[in-house]
């Protein structure tokens, strides 16, 4: 019986010129690296068995590496994310609502800001700077990149829309926290709880009994609070 033919890969001049420096960096690991190498063959249209036999590894992580950056491809995750390793099993850590919209709000600022040179966020620096201005103690740039999905927050895309500079924003943040999570108690007292933003990306978690109350990655800036007695 015939072997099927690989996946088709194919890659955009960005992102072969985006490979190639990540090869030609001394301080690139020696397997991502290698991860990298693997994907510029199989974009050359080579085989498992050709890399494999290029790169004196197994047919097994020609093959795992070629379908791991197809799949991280279709998520749109940048292509430094696409050669890292699979986060370990276990659950995932857990984080509060203040800690997540501090994320957000590193995201929707310029890289330059925190003093790092470079044009866009990538999940990896932005996971570095929650733990360097100690929003947390650790987290993956995989956990990032999906909370970011989730808010549909693409720093790597998107041109930057900017909070002006405030000293009271981290107050901010927890008063508007407290009011979400203040809302699930005075619902059981018949109040509603209303958030009007103009900036509806972001789904805040409430309680089933509550509609549910949009905030945006600027810390919901136009929201209020509104209590209806019933």
């Amino acid at each position: 019986m015939p072997r099927l033919a690989p996946k088709p890969l194919s890659l955009d001049e960005r992102e072969r010129q985006q490979l190639q420096q990540i090869i030609n960096r001394h301080s690139t690991a020696q397997q991502i690296a290698m991860r990298a190498q693997i994907i510029l063959l199989a974009a050359q249209g080579h085989n498992h068995r050709d890399i494999a036999r290029a790169l004196k590894i197994s047919r097994e992580m020609a093959t795992l590496w070629r379908e791991r950056w197809l799949a991280e491809s279709e998520k749109g995750v940048p292509v430094v994310e696409r050669l890292q390793d699979a986060e370990r099993s276990g659950a995932p850590a857990s984080f509060s609502l203040e800690q997540i919209l501090q994320l957000f709000a590193i995201a929707c600022e310029k890289p330059e800001t925190y003093g790092r040179p470079i044009s866009h966020w990538t999940a990896r620096e932005l996971a570095e700077e929650m733990v360097k201005q100690r929003i947390v103690e650790r987290i993956s740039p995989r956990h990032v990149g999906r909370l970011l999905a989730e808010a549909s927050l693409k720093p790597h895309q998107s041109s930057y829309w900017l909070n002006p500079p405030d000293p009271r924003f981290d107050d901010k943040v927890t008063d508007i926290c407290q009011t979400y999570l203040s809302g699930i108690q005075t619902a059981k007292q018949f109040e509603r709880t209303v958030c009007i933003d103009e900036m509806t990306g972001i789904q805040a978690p409430l309680a089933q009994s509550l509609e549910t109350a949009k905030s945006s990655s600027s810390g919901c800036r136009n929201s209020r609070r509104v209590r209806l007695r019933g």
